[in-house]
Formats: C-alpha cells, sequence, structure tokens
C-alpha cells in the first residue's frame, strides 16, 4: 500500500506539470489548430533562463533566501518566454496562417530544432546541475514521502490552473478567446481583435510552460538544451489523451498520463525484474497516445468547441 501511494504522489507531481506544458498546447490547436511543436523548447528556455538568474543571484547575493531567488528567476524566466513565445507566432506562423496547413506544421518543427541549437550554442551542450532551493527535508506521509519541493509543484500546479480556469470563463480576454475559437471571423465582427487574442494565447502559454519548466528542472536537478523534447512530446500525449482543443481534457489527460506512466514503470518494473523499470518508463506514454487514437481519436473528454481557448 504505501508502495502504491508512493508511486500515486510521483504520477500526481509528473502529471500535474504534463498539465501545465498540455495546455499551451491546447490552448493554440483550439484557436488557430496547429500543433506549436516549438512548446517544448519553450520549456528548455524558461528553464535554462532560471538556472542562468539563479546563479547569477547566488554569487552576486549571497545569503539571500532560496524561495525569493526561485521566485524571481521564475518571474524573468517567464517574461523571457512569453517574448519568445510572441515573437516565434509573429515572425514564423502568422504569416502561414491561411496557407496549407502541413506549412505551419513544418514551421513549428523547424523552430523546434533552431531554438534547440541555439540554446546550445548560448548554453554549451553539457547538463547543468540545477541548485535545489527549498529544503530538502522529506515529508513523510502514510509510508509515502514527498518532498518540498513536489509540494510546490503541487501547489503552484493548482493555482496556475485555477487562475488559468478563471482568465478563460470569467475575464473580457477569455470571452474574446472563445468568440475567436468558435469563429474569427464573426469575432472580428464583433469587436474581437483576433491577432491580438492569438499573440495573448501564446504568451499564456508561454508562462505556463516557463514554470513547468523550472518545476521539472527543480524536481529532476538538472538543465540542459535538450531537455524539452521528450516532456513536450508527452504533454501532447496528454493533450490528445484528454482531448485536444479542451482545457479540462488537457488537465486530465496530464494527471492520468503522469500516474500511469509512474505506477506502470513501478510495478510493471518489479513484474519484469526492472526490464521495464523507470529507464523504460517513457514507452507507457506512447502505448497510451497509440490506444487512444485507435480507440476513441477525440480523447477521453472529446473536443468542445465552445471550451477551447
Amino acid at each position: 500500500m504505501e508502495i502504491l501511494l508512493q508511486q500515486i504522489i510521483n504520477g500526481l507531481v509528473l502529471g500535474s506539470m504534463y498539465a501545465l506544458i498540455a495546455l499551451g498546447y491546447t490552448m493554440v490547436y483550439g484557436i488557430i489548430n496547429l500543433i506549436n511543436f516549438a512548446h517544448g523548447e519553450v520549456l528548455m528556455v524558461g528553464a535554462l533562463t532560471s538556472w542562468t538568474i539563479i546563479m547569477t543571484m547566488r554569487e552576486a547575493m549571497p545569503g539571500t533566501p532560496g524561495w525569493i531567488i526561485l521566485i524571481l528567476a521564475t518571474l524573468i524566466a517567464c517574461v523571457v518566454a512569453a517574448v519568445l513565445n510572441f515573437t516565434i507566432e509573429k515572425i514564423a506562423y502568422r504569416p502561414l496562417r491561411n496557407s496549407n496547413k502541413l506549412a505551419p506544421l513544418i514551421t513549428a518543427i523547424g523552430m523546434s530544432i533552431l531554438l534547440q541549437t541555439l540554446a546550445m550554442i548560448i548554453w554549451k551542450p553539457n547538463p547543468k546541475p540545477y541548485p535545489n532551493l527549498l529544503p530538502t527535508t522529506p515529508i513523510e506521509v502514510a509510508g509515502a514521502v514527498i518532498t518540498p519541493t513536489q509540494i510546490m509543484i503541487l501547489g503552484v500546479t493548482a493555482i496556475s490552473l485555477a487562475v488559468l480556469m478563471y482568465l478563460v470563463n470569467y475575464t473580457r480576454l477569455g470571452r474574446a478567446m472563445r468568440a475567436t475559437a468558435e469563429n474569427p471571423r464573426v469575432a472580428g465582427l464583433m469587436g474581437v481583435k483576433p491577432d491580438m487574442v492569438i499573440s495573448a494565447t501564446f504568451i499564456i502559454g508561454a508562462i505556463l510552460a516557463a514554470i513547468a519548466g523550472v518545476m521539472y528542472a527543480s524536481n529532476y536537478g538538472t538543465v540542459q538544451h535538450a531537455m524539452g523534447f521528450l516532456p513536450g512530446l508527452k504533454a501532447f500525449t496528454a493533450a490528445v489523451f484528454g482531448g485536444i482543443g479542451n482545457l479540462g481534457g488537457a488537465v486530465l489527460g496530464g494527471i492520468l498520463l503522469g500516474l500511469i506512466e509512474s505506477i506502470a514503470s513501478g510495478y510493471i518494473g518489479d513484474l519484469t525484474g526492472g526490464v521495464l523499470g523507470s529507464h523504460y518508463s517513457d514507452i507507457f506514454a506512447f502505448i497510451v497516445l497509440i490506444f487512444v487514437l485507435t480507440l476513441r481519436p477525440s480523447g477521453l473528454l472529446g473536443e468542445r468547441v465552445a471550451d477551447r481557448a
């Protein structure tokens, strides 16, 4: 029972990060039907930016509490990621908005490779240890353990999701996003500026990706230029799993995918003598993707146009 509880805790932590990243995919798809495959690289840039800020602040201001450094690094990472995603949308995606759907897809893949290469040039290819700025003493819960960093991840994710849901459902910008998702031309006739709404969507997605990148780096303790590819791919799987274009589906898909990956890698790893343990945990996410695309292509919750943002 303790092992199951531990795997559930690990799965919730992992799934909450997938959910934040998946929301970026599903928001963009909900409005312009584009899969932004450069989204994982935005996460990577946010994580590496926060690492740079943390190392600079620790050297310039020794003695500053770790949580203050982490908050400031996260805020700066969010700004950098937002500017980057805004620029990507304006330069790479906007000119291709009315073209064949294959062109923006290829452009997104090209942007992903370009950002990885630029990050490798700027931050060098070697992995860098990400400092632990929070207490490291684990807390025991019914035989399982959870670290302060994991508690921070769950708390920040819950707050971020609540703020996003409020923004989409109860604000003027949220109404504009939903209107643009349903019909951009009609929304434009009603006074909505689709270009502004789409840019705002990319900025919000980038902020969520930067937060997820900082949490991902804090949880695993390392950053590098290629760190965003696999989480981005799994988050895309989570978005498809829950229902691409559906905000609730992205959250549900991310959490379920994290739980499936964590529990499967733990229990199946034991049953197979470690052959399919944590080192092979990535296969479970893509097994889920294959089953979902085969049995229910619209995802668990389907695609609800009115809820897309």
